[in-house]
């Protein structure tokens, strides 16, 4: 999603706002910051499945974390 389509949804979506362009930017950030967190914690929330086998229980641990952390570095960015 790009800068402009941003623009456009909201102009649909706030028919007579006095939003200026960088305000709906930020807006969309914001969510999408917030859309990300949610996303890394439901990653966290994943089940372990090897739980009769430890070594790939701590693998598949570190895969659940690594993942997690990668969505959370994302960067929120409209070009």
């Amino acid at each position: 999603m790009n800068e402009q389509l941003i623009i456009e949804i909201a102009n649909k979506s706030f028919d007579e706002s006095s939003f200026t362009d960088a305000e709906v930017l930020r807006f969309a950030i914001l969510v999408a910051k917030q859309q990300r967190e949610e996303d890394a914690k439901l990653v966290e929330s994943m089940t372990i499945e090897w739980h009769d086998q430890p070594e790939f229980a701590q693998v598949e641990r570190t895969t659940i974390q690594d993942c997690a952390k990668i969505i959370r570095q994302r960067a929120v960015t409209y070009d």
